[in-house]
């Protein structure tokens, strides 16, 4: 057998459950690790450990992690040398002239979010450090600052065209059986199924309410109270400390504002340069390809690899021509910055590794839990209508559980899109009804991995939303949960309603019929004004 039955529940719940408990995550997640790898051996403890060592040592190495690890790093360095420059400081002080308080602090970081949708990793560090500086002076809580990160990263990836995920999730739908029955291209279906992915939209829309209104409830206003009133911007004595803290220096001199701008445009020039770059140097000689496809068929990992190197080099020569730094400081400059974020390449690294334990089946050294609920799926029949909320609730668990959106849209979507089509045909659909119960279908699989990823403590996005906004991790995780289990269960209402309808504007009215007037109930003021939700700390910040 592929899989371990329901023993594959207890490797994610167990690292979830002891890193709310103990707040050491990376202690948790080797733990959850160990147990996976304990049920594979058959409880035998020495094959268990050899198989834990031999995974970790295969995930750090495998090909593609190994970039995004290295990215990651050297992202960190190239903050070290910013920090020592005193750029980051020198462009926060410039910033101030036009961001005059939290509120639109909040509202840049959401537009930088937005701006830079290639990649989610990306997204998250870089943005992440350039806003840092803003929002620390804004008195904005690091709590907030990761929430947004987290909450545009992966969100606007999914619905841009032309970004990372999108070869991942076109590739799957091209591979599913019987898509090439609905007469269209895998790129004109994801553009149809955008309208049909509501938790990616609402967590958007979400955050641009968060920011311009400043209504914050559950552990996230407790965070902004702390910021807001100058008591600290992150509660290391509560979560635990904060990766990628790097110390102020007042050694280096006469930095100015572009000094923060030339190096983060180079990057995501670089990066941007690089992703169509990765396609051409790997095409077969003599074959041509129009740019937008070289987009579409970019190995990202190459690509910020490359991106971050070529950042690097340019900005260290930048700093030694600038005389702001000399060798000595520039290179200390990049080791404090690589050092400031082992923490999270450590929890990154175990991600992986449980996520691999997981998800892979038996014959592959991991425990098959996908696939022992792809069999609790077939072993059941669902009316047409609940279709789509099934697949929405079965990927945000997995995903959750998993920390991976990827590994969800490949597990879901190869099953998703052929079961909607032939419940469609049974139910004697037209060719148009039997599109959109597979656009509803495929796009609830997409919004269910996206709240999966986006909420889980093991994802790496959010372990990288964590360390591009200098947040402990677990206060990222505790703070952002509220939000988006507020924004899941709106959702998952407009997809029981697409469902019924086969509408993507049913589906959009009746989430927001749910959204807007529950974002106002649950930040409703009390007759002094203060919000107030079931005696919970709520509060309302001023800009």
């Amino acid at each position: 057998m592929e899989h371990a039955a329901y023993l594959g529940f207890i490797p994610p719940f167990l690292a979830i459950t002891l890193a709310l408990v103990t707040k050491d995550v990376i202690f948790s997640v080797f733990l959850g690790i160990a147990s996976g790898a304990l049920i594979h051996a058959g409880g035998d403890p020495f094959a268990a450990l050899i198989h834990v060592t031999d995974l970790l040592a295969d995930k750090v190495a495998d090909e593609w992690n190994i970039r995004i690890f290295l990215f990651c790093g050297l992202l960190g360095g190239l903050v070290g040398l910013l920090s020592r420059a005193g750029s980051a400081r020198a462009f926060g002080q410039w910033t101030a002239k036009f961001i005059q308080g939290r509120r639109s602090a909040q509202l840049f970081a959401w537009i930088m979010g937005i701006l830079i949708f290639i990649d989610d990793y990306f997204n998250s560090l870089a943005v992440g450090s350039v806003m840092r500086p803003i929002t620390d002076r804004r008195q904005v809580s690091r709590a907030k600052l990761a929430y947004i990160l987290d909450s545009t990263a992966a969100p606007i990836c999914i619905l841009m065209p032309i970004s990372s995920w999108v070869v991942t999730i076109i590739s799957q739908i091209r591979g599913s059986a019987g898509f090439e029955e609905l007469g269209m291209t895998e790129m004109s279906f994801f553009v149809r199924l955008i309208p049909y992915n509501l938790y990616a939209l609402y967590a958007l829309i979400m955050v641009f309410l968060i920011s311009t209104t400043n209504r914050d409830f559950g552990p996230m206003a407790d965070s902004e109270r702390l910021a807001a009133e100058g008591i600290k911007l992150f509660n290391e004595e509560k979560y635990g400390p904060a990766p990628g803290q790097l110390d102020m220096h007042d050694d280096a001199k006469g930095a100015a504002w572009f000094d923060m701008v030339v190096p983060m445009v180079v990057l995501i020039l670089a990066c941007i340069v690089a992703f169509p770059l990765t396609t051409y140097m790997a095409a077969e000689e003599g074959e041509t390809m129009a740019l937008l496809d070289a987009f579409r068929n970019a190995d990202a990992s190459k690509a910020l690899f490359y991106g971050i190197i070529f950042s690097l080099v340019v900005s260290y020569l930048y700093f030694l021509g600038r005389g702001i730094l000399g060798i000595k400081m520039a290179s200390e400059a990049i080791i404090d910055g690589v050092k400031s974020m082992v923490p999270a390449l450590a929890i990154l690294m175990l991600a992986w590794t449980i996520g691999h334990i997981i998800s892979k089946p038996m014959s592959e050294g991991g425990l098959g839990l996908p696939l022992y609920i792809d069999e609790l799926i077939r072993a059941n029949s669902f009316p047409l209508w609940f279709l789509p909320f099934c697949v929405f609730a079965i990927s945000c668990l997995i995903a959750f559980s998993t920390g991976t959106s990827w590994g969800t849209f490949g597990i879901m979507i190869p099953i998703t899109l052929p079961t909607a089509m032939s419940l469609g045909k049974a139910q004697s659909l037209d060719p148009e009804g039997i599109l959109h119960i597979a656009l509803i279908s495929v796009g609830a699989v997409l919004s269910g991995a996206v709240f999966g990823d986006h909420s889980s403590p093991i994802s790496d996005t959010t372990i990288l939303s964590s360390a591009g906004g200098g947040c402990p991790h677990l206060e990222h995780v505790a703070t952002q949960f509220p939000y988006a289990i507020f924004v899941a269960f709106c959702s998952g209402v407009g997809i029981i309603v697409g469902g019924y309808t086969l509408s993507p504007l049913a589906a959009f009215i009746a989430t927001s019929i749910i959204f807007f007037p529950g974002f106002m109930f649950i930040t409703k003021k009390d007759p002094e004004g203060n919000p107030r939700f079931s005696g919970m700390s709520w509060r309302r910040s001023k800009d």
